[in-house]
């Protein structure tokens, strides 16, 4: 059956005019009728702002600005794209980099110029034929409905077809995992490795060791895996997740330095090496990391002020004030209407006028830098609040330091990596243990309100346990451990009382909240499932 693209919304992304005609007239040979053309990067986040696109043909290099792997991060940060589209990557690039760098970004399809219409057209064929089969899946993930993508995954397993048998347990086992539900997703993985060495079922093995706190299990398989699998970017990443976890700092670095060297445009992965050789004490290296993420940051989705900010720090290290004031100059041109970044920048400058010996400036700096942090409140990143503090101290405002360290403690008191960085924070001034009477307090009345929440629930009182621990969250709103069981509450609640409309906002709500702050997938994945259950119910009940 010939392909027709008719009344398709189709988005050209070609910097060369005559590139452009050529794929035109390939699209007109299928029928195609809804076409719109985009010759750079940003004009074509435009127009995908404007159209949602079945397919979005865009070429990695787009000239002056965003390339097309740019353009990709975006369409999906900004959600201009979703899984009814197809996005196809195309490149004359034949270099390792340049090709690691855009299948990082996992397009749909990724075509090698020069190419013909027949290419296009099996491009095309292939994942509209998959996108079809999968469409069921796919739409309950969208929705984050687990229970359903799982029905319909294992539905589709049963029918027993072969062509799409190892992509299907591939999502299963994904979904298991999301789901917390590890002894089903260590037997699909188990089970395909009996017949082939595939490296994603390897990877999706170490995940869950990595996601079981079996950390050294899974430093142990991700090894292996990029030994024998050297572009398997996500390898890195997660050998990197696993050494950050056991705070071995060094290894972590080598890491992000092997995965820098195959796939340089990785602007996070640029940052974190940034931070991290930073931290080591690697300056040279941090130095050249900031330079290359404040570069790819111009035309990135993924660019920060918080870019400017490293580098300006880390000259700032090396007595180069000069520099790091220059470094604030430029970040202020960047993003000069960014309440955050004025707020790194007067931090800084506080710091670099007391080294200086100019007091009155150091002043109306910190003084700045307080105003914005107070105006910003909890959307002020967490690190940033944490040098605002650290300056407070260097320019004896002790008070001021006080009630921002008592806001961040209280809200993560159960991120200890974070608490971690606070108190090395205070070490490094020569403030040892300052916190620490504070920090194991509030870890007592956390535990006290868990356990006098936990009881409650366990009595059957849920409105009682549910007012508890919404008075915890007014105090820490960003708590994550409250959060969780708030939804463990209101879920239980809805499950075994009749379905009520105001506990399931409140349950959507917070699941909001707990992906925003950064939660777990597989503490979450449970949750989901059992709420996504209770919706359905609800919804035939009607």
């Amino acid at each position: 059956m010939k392909l027709s693209l008719a009344a398709k919304p189709i988005l050209i992304v070609e910097d060369k005019p005559v590139i452009r005609k050529s794929i035109r007239d390939m699209l007109y040979g299928l029928n195609a009728d809804a076409i719109v053309e985009a010759d750079s990067g940003v004009a074509a986040v435009n127009a995908m702002a404007k159209t949602t696109f079945e397919i979005v043909l865009c070429d990695y290099n787009l000239g002056p600005g965003k390339n097309g792997q740019q353009v990709l991060e975006e369409a999906r940060h900004r959600k201009l794209i979703d899984y009814r589209s197809i996005f196809i990557l195309i490149s004359s690039e034949q270099s390792t980099g340049a090709v690691l760098g855009a299948m990082d970004s996992k397009p749909d399809e990724y075509l090698t110029k020069p190419f013909n219409a027949q290419q296009l057209i099996s491009r095309l064929h292939r994942h509209f034929a998959r996108r079809e089969y999968l469409a069921a899946i796919e739409k309950a993930m969208a929705k984050g409905d687990l229970a359903q993508a799982i029905r319909h995954c294992d539905t589709l397993l049963e029918s027993g077809d072969g062509t799409m048998r190892l992509h299907l347990l591939k999502m299963r086992a994904e979904l298991a995992t999301s789901a917390g539900d590890f002894e089903t997703a260590r037997q699909i993985y188990g089970e395909v490795l009996q017949h082939r060495d595939l490296p994603w079922a390897r990877l999706g093995l170490a995940v869950i060791d990595f996601q079981t706190n079996d950390i050294e299990q899974a430093i142990a398989g991700l090894q292996s895996l990029v030994a024998d699998n050297p572009m398997l970017m996500e390898g890195y990443d997660w050998l990197t997740r696993a050494y950050e976890a056991l705070e071995r700092h060094q290894e972590v670095e080598q890491v992000l330095a092997q995965a820098l060297e195959l796939s340089p445009q990785s602007i996070l992965r640029q940052k974190k090496f940034a931070e991290t050789a930073d931290k080591n004490g690697n300056l040279e290296a941090a130095e050249k990391a900031y330079k290359a993420a404040v570069k790819l940051g111009k035309h990135s989705v993924h660019g920060s002020c918080s870019d400017y900010a490293g580098l300006a720090k880390l000259y700032a290290k090396t007595n180069a004030g000069e520099e790091a004031l220059k470094t604030l100059n430029e970040m202020r041109q960047e993003y000069g209407n960014l309440p955050e970044a004025e707020l790194r920048a007067a931090t800084l400058e506080a710091d670099l006028f007391r080294a200086q010996g100019d007091e009155d400036a150091a002043q109306q700096a910190l003084d700045k830098a307080l105003e914005l942090c107070a105006r910003l409140g909890s959307k002020a990143p967490r690190e940033l609040q944490l040098e605002v503090a650290r300056s407070c101290f260097l320019n004896e405002q002790i008070g001021k330091a006080e009630a921002i360290l008592h806001g961040l403690i209280h809200n993560h008191i159960d991120d200890e990596p974070f608490l971690n960085n606070l108190r090395a924070m205070q070490s490094g001034i020569g403030m040892h243990n300052h916190s620490e009477v504070l920090i194991q307090k509030t870890k007592q009345v956390l535990v006290a309100t868990n356990n006098k929440g936990v009881a409650l629930y366990k009595q059957g009182k849920f409105n009682e346990a549910l007012d508890l621990f919404e008075q915890a969250f007014s105090a820490m709103p960003e708590n994550k451990t409250i959060i969780l069981n708030m939804l463990k509450i209101i879920i239980h609640d809805l499950k075994v009382n009749p379905f009520d409309e105001d506990k399931e906002r409140r349950a959507k709500t917070l699941l909001k909240k707990a992906k925003l702050l950064g939660v777990e997938q597989h503490k979450l994945g449970v949750l989901q499932l059992e709420f996504g259950k209770l919706q359905r119910a609800a919804v035939a009940k009607v």
